[in-house]
């Protein structure tokens, strides 16, 4: 990924993300220590049937084609999640899928490192 865009890809948000970039995915999977999720349409464990952790992780194919069976081949099927969709629907828009999924993994978390809003804790983060 250029550095052009991701720069576009993040938006006004860049502040308030931390980037790793890695040559392959096997350097990713080589270095990454916690549960690896990861996403397609013929998977068969809901997204919404597992108990997330933090320092789980989560990966996502192109909205064309998903991701290759080799790399789906990498986890169990327990680890492999679908998004149910009707069956009209042709594919999701991927930033909607890692935006349902993350959100529900955050939501089970207790929406960790989020801002407290209100006259109570206003600005104060949640641990």
């Amino acid at each position: 990924m250029t550095a052009k865009k991701l720069r576009r890809a993040a938006l006004d948000y860049s502040d308030l993300a931390t980037v790793f970039m890695y040559d392959s995915f096997e350097e990713y999977r080589n270095k990454f220590s916690g549960r690896m999720f990861m996403t397609s349409s013929k998977a068969g464990t809901k997204y919404d049937q597992i108990k997330y952790l933090p320092g789980d992780s989560f990966v996502f194919g192109p909205e064309s084609v998903g991701l290759p069976q080799e790399i789906l081949g990498l986890v169990e099927d327990e680890f492999k999640l679908y998004i149910p969709m009707t069956p009209a629907n042709r594919s999701m828009n991927l930033g909607n899928a890692v935006s349902i999924i993350a959100y529900e993994a955050w939501r089970q978390n207790d929406f960790g490192g989020s801002i407290v809003s209100g006259d109570k804790n206003d600005g104060e983060y949640y641990d």
